[in-house]
Formats: C-alpha cells, structure tokens, sequence
C-alpha cells in the first residue's frame, strides 16, 4: 500500500467536518509500517499535498497547517470544519481543560441566562484569559493544572466563586451544588483542601452552605 493508498483509506472513516490531523495520521501509519514518528510525519505531509494536487479527493480541505477537513455540500453552502471538535482537542482533552464563568453555570442549571461569551480554563493557556478568534472562545490557565482527578472540582469551585457576581435564578442553587456533587460523587473533604490552596477565604462559607443543602 502506498502512502497516498494509506491516507485515502482512512479518509474513508472520517466524517465530513471532523477534524484530521496529520499527527494522528502519522501515528497509525508509524503502528502500521514501523517507522519513526518523524519520517511517517514526513510521508502523511507529501501524501496529503498530493492528494489535494490531484483531486484524488475533491471534498478535501485544508484547515490550517496540520488540520484537514471533508467539506459537504449542502443547499446552504458548503460544510465547514467541526470547530467543538477542534475546541475539545486544542484546549480540554483529554483531561486538560474544563468550561468555566457563566458558560458552566448555564451548563449546570443555575441560570437560565445564555452567556454571550465562552470561557474555558486550560492547562494551554498562559499567563492570562485571551480571546481565541479562530474558535471564538477566551482561554484562561487554571488556579491549578488541571488533571482527570480535580477536573470537575476546579469546575464546581470556579462556579461557587462566581456565585454572589452572576446572575444566579435557580431557586436553590446550594441545593443544586450540592446535586452536582452528588450526581459526580465528590467529596467535601477534596473540595474544601482545593479551596483553602488556590481560592479566596470567602469560597469556603459557600462550600459550608452547599454542605448544609447535603445535609438538608
């Protein structure tokens, strides 16, 4: 099988607007072929070049560097790229980011208020929150980097920070924080050493009243 044979071949399982990353595809064919990871690189690059010269895939496009997509006709237009799929691989997995500010407390149910601005917290993010006008989302780095174990605890405590600021309409929304650590099997005891490192004093009298809608 050539190279040009290989990439045609999983193009052939890939949706159209998923993302496709070279990386990805040298990888396989690195598993595949036993070669290194950088000649195999190499070899995807060309294969990849070639197959758009020739229209040997007439719906294939290139995203940016690195990233190709199938396009889609449709009455509308043409089919862009999946850009939650590319969100999802550049800034939140796997277990590298989560959705914070208003976003997550939509997501919870503690507003109603569809927020007019996406916010994530990422391990890829630097020293402060910036707008990604590609994806059309803001970054910010964590409090703490972020891991598959305190993932949804920075989340649940970045929402309990925004607490007294946003505009909260549910009308028990310790009784829904307190849902939500049950319903993710959290535990008091990790979420309270998390508040007292990395956040404010003032968060751990609304994690006492999140303890106290448990309880209730």
């Amino acid at each position: 099988m050539t190279n040009i044979e290989f990439v045609m071949d999983c193009m052939k399982k890939v949706k159209a607007g998923d993302p496709v990353y070279i990386a990805e595809l040298a990888k396989k064919m690195a598993a595949k072929c036993g070669m290194d990871d950088k000649k195999s690189r190499a070899a995807i690059s060309v294969a990849m070049k070639r197959i758009m010269d020739q229209g040997l895939c007439p719906n294939l496009r290139i995203y940016q560097k690195g990233i190709y997509y199938l396009a889609e006709k449709t009455p509308f237009g043409e089919t862009g790229i999946n850009k939650e799929m590319l969100i999802q691989h550049k800034y939140l997995t796997p277990a590298i980011g989560y959705e914070t500010g208003y976003t997550a407390m939509y997501r919870f149910g503690l507003t109603t208020q569809i927020p007019g601005e996406r916010v994530l917290a990422t391990n890829r993010a630097k020293d402060c929150q910036r707008l990604d006008k590609a994806l059309g989302v803001y970054v910010r780095p964590p409090k703490v980097k972020v891991t598959a174990q305190n993932k949804i605890y920075l989340q649940l405590l970045d929402v309990l920070e925004l607490m007294e600021k946003a505009p909260v309409d549910h009308s028990d929304p310790y009784g829904r924080v307190a849902d939500i650590m049950i319903q993710y099997n959290l535990k008091y005891s990790v979420l309270l050493a998390l508040a007292d490192r990395y956040y404010q004093q003032n968060i751990i009298f609304r994690i006492a009243h999140t303890a106290a809608a448990m309880e209730g």
